[in-house]
């Protein structure tokens, strides 16, 4: 157990020589507006940091490499390519959910194969729970894994708990844990309700909230030192390849960065600053707008009209706009069928809040067309939530302040909570 150069505690030790970028002592103030997104410096990548180096850290390792399509270069290169053309050749990757490759719709994966432009062999780790991962890496003689996938910074997104299971089965085989770093798109700010344990699922594993403001290595050190203890799991060697210039009121669009989309329904930068609010329209019967040019943009359902609309409009939420829309999804819910709903564009990322406007919606939506308006049969809201309460409380007629005034107290200890393993200002 190693305390690293900025005092907090890891279960092991953050190798010096992989760690770039700045570093923070406290949680860093969010500057707002939107001019707070112009890029400062040059964002540089974990992964672009290593790869300028030829990847010599990694040379002579066993590498098992967890990617997607986002784990790429500036130069739109794969990591793994790009490793293997600089002579480090990993002994494996493995695909999260959608596939290494990307070829996967939303829960599904391409399953094992060996990889036609490397050669390598590629492990399906999508819904592998962390005794059968480690058995994929013990198989592929794995002593390093390295972790580069992009989040979009909410906790049902599932590329953050495909990483928690490999730090499991890392520590468990003995194997060093290297998290190439990305910047978190939608900034460094936490909103919404904590996760309760019994609620737990693939799409929220452990109790963080439901947007964490968080990048990949922030969490990784989180986990490490606040959640695997508790399964009686420690990596001896938890290495955070930093990025370098980014800051937590930085959006997407001040990286400079290339989005990539980390899934199919994610197609842009747009669309991860409004899903971790309207993300929760998957626990609900209207459509979240998959089959669309703009999923998670457009929300609605058959019978809705202009009434839904005005009503959002009228509330003055902060930092986004609706417009009234029509669509007809080409797959999903309402396939085929002419929806009425809206579509929203945020006009000011820093002032936004993701949850609180889809709580919003959900409130509307059933004040106006409660003959429309329903939760899926499944209770999959809760899932997505982390419990029963928005669902309850929506039902019992709670309006928007009283919804999101109940997890105030939670979300305060969780930023305090999560202080000490943020890395950048």
């Amino acid at each position: 157990m190693n305390l690293n150069r900025r005092g907090f505690l890891v279960t092991g030790a953050l190798a010096t020589p992989l760690l770039t970028g700045g570093s923070a002592l406290a949680e860093p103030g969010l500057a707002g507006g939107r001019n707070s997104s112009a890029p400062r410096v040059p964002v540089v990548t974990g992964a672009e940091a290593l790869a300028g180096q030829g990847w010599r850290t990694l040379a002579g390792r066993k590498i098992g490499v967890l990617s997607n399509p986002t784990g790429v270069l500036a130069s739109g290169e794969h990591v793994v390519d790009s490793m293997i053309a600089a002579g480090v050749r990993p002994v494996a990757a493995f695909g999260p959910e959608h596939g290494f490759r990307g070829s996967a719709q939303a829960g599904g994966s391409e399953g094992d194969y060996t990889d036609p432009r490397t050669g390598i062999p590629v492990y399906d780790a999508y819904g592998s729970d962390a005794t059968k991962l480690a058995g994929m890496f013990t198989k592929a003689g794995v002593d390093t894994v390295v972790f580069d996938i992009a989040d979009v910074g909410a906790r049902f997104y599932t590329y953050i708990w495909s990483m928690y299971t490999a730090m499991v089965a890392a520590g468990r085989t003995g194997a060093a844990f290297v998290v190439l770093d990305r910047p978190n798109p939608i900034g460094g700010k936490a909103y919404g309700p904590m996760l309760r344990p019994e609620f737990s699922s693939g799409v929220g594993l452990k109790p963080i909230v439901q947007q964490h403001g968080m990048t990949v290595g922030e969490l990784a050190g989180f986990f490490a030192a606040e959640l695997l203890p508790a399964e009686d799991v420690h990596i001896a060697d938890l290495q955070i390849v930093q990025v370098d210039g980014w800051r937590r009121d930085t959006f997407f669009d001040g990286t400079g960065l290339h989005w990539t989309p980390p899934s199919p329904n994610m197609p842009t930068a747009d669309t991860a600053l409004v899903y971790p609010g309207t993300g929760m329209f998957e626990g609900t019967v209207f459509s979240e707008g998959r089959g669309t040019t703009r999923p998670f943009e457009i929300i609605g359902a058959p019978g809705l009209d202009w009434r839904w609309r005005d009503e959002l409009t009228a509330q003055g939420l902060a930092g986004v706009r609706f417009r009234e829309t029509y669509f007809v999804p080409t797959f999903g819910k309402f396939a085929d069928q002419t929806c009425g709903g809206v579509q929203l564009t945020v006009t000011d990322p820093a002032a936004f809040d993701a949850i609180r406007t889809a709580v919003a919606m959900l409130v509307t939506a059933k004040k106006l067309h409660p003959d429309l308006f329903g939760w899926r049969a499944d209770n999959g809201i809760d899932k997505l939530t982390g419990s029963d309460r928005l669902r309850t409380m929506i039902d019992s007629g709670a309006g928007v302040d009283e919804v999101v005034g109940s997890w105030t107290g939670e979300l305060d200890e969780f930023t305090a909570r999560r202080r000490p393993y943020l890395l950048y200002w």
